[in-house]
């Protein structure tokens, strides 16, 4: 169960990282849970678990937006499903990421926020290939993902993939998570720190 979790340093309640769980089945979730599961207590990050959160996709724009607003780095979390994102999460980009908040006219709301994808696959790296059953490598399939977080002025970091998840162990799942986590503690860090402080992902 985890519809909203906050973690802060002692003394500080900002919230830097919006991390946006879109899993069908979230009970079900091995490799995306133990990735969640990594990070939960990254300090200064908030979860939003969407299908916990909005079950008969009813979506609150405006809780949504409030929690956009105070993030510098919004994370899309999700198995990948037909090429792409689970239902509710494309559902989120067509009813939040609308057209004068996100884009056109004065759609400058997440101008400059930093935008990570994380995605599991059932297939392993080679069937990402011309002769694999997905006929295509997988980078082509970041462009559509891509430039929807570049179509709202964000920056887009390079993403997080982990290729035939439900074949891994634990151990190798557990890796990953650790790496995961890592990224995140070094960009938590990178976004409070004070005003002349140096690094800078891309």
């Amino acid at each position: 169960m985890c519809p909203e979790r906050l973690r802060a340093a002692s003394g500080d309640n900002r919230r830097v990282i919006l991390l946006l769980y879109a899993h069908p089945h979230p009970p079900h979730s091995i490799a995306n849970r133990v990735l969640l599961d990594a990070v939960r207590d990254v300090p200064h990050l908030t979860i939003h678990s969407l299908y916990d959160r909005y079950p008969d996709f009813s979506i609150d724009v405006t809780a949504e937006r409030h929690a956009l607003a105070r993030a510098q780095l919004i994370i899309w979390q999700h198995p990948l499903h037909w090429y792409t994102v689970p239902a509710l999460l494309k559902y989120w980009f067509e009813t939040v990421l609308t057209r004068g908040y996100a884009y056109g006219d004065g759609g400058t709301a997440l101008a400059g926020k930093r935008c990570l994808w994380v995605t599991t696959t059932g297939a392993p790296d080679e069937g990402y290939s011309a002769s694999g059953i997905h006929q295509h490598n997988f980078d082509a399939f970041v462009p559509v993902i891509k430039q929807t977080a570049q179509f709202c002025h964000m920056r887009w970091l390079t993403p997080i993939v982990v290729l035939g998840a439900h074949r891994l162990d634990r151990a190798e799942l557990e890796r990953h998570g650790a790496a995961y986590r890592q990224r995140l503690l070094h960009l938590s860090a990178e976004l409070t720190r004070p005003p002349g402080g140096k690094g800078n992902e891309h």
